[in-house]
């Protein structure tokens, strides 16, 4: 018998997850599979470094670049998840670091 065997598996691995499972977690894609091809097609980033592997783990502290179909989203992951849950859990996963607009600048309310 292994010491410890009644440990909780998920310890260690709750501190990293599969990209392609973070990011259908996290909402950012409808499906497992469309964030699989996301990453195939070389659409993420994971700290600058372009990454082709959905297998790839991450964890809280990456900075993800994604290149979506309308936009480009940059987002710091804070949590990984045990499951995909409602949109607002689901915000909880990230900060958006996106830059903001040039109307943002126009009226001069410049971010701090």
């Amino acid at each position: 018998m292994r010491p410890n065997s009644h440990a909780p598996v998920h310890a260690v691995a709750a501190e990293r997850q599969r990209l392609d499972k973070w990011l259908w977690f996290a909402r950012l894609v409808k499906t497992r599979k469309q964030a699989v091809r996301l990453v195939e097609d070389g659409h993420v980033r994971i700290d600058a470094r372009r990454t082709g592997v959905p297998a790839k783990s991450v964890g809280p502290g990456d900075v993800l670049t994604i290149a979506l179909e309308r936009e480009v989203r940059v987002l710091r992951i804070l949590a990984i998840a045990e499951r995909r849950g409602p949109h607002r859990d689901a915000q909880l996963l990230f900060e958006d670091l996106t830059a903001k607009g040039p109307a943002e600048f126009q009226s001069g309310n410049r971010p701090a």
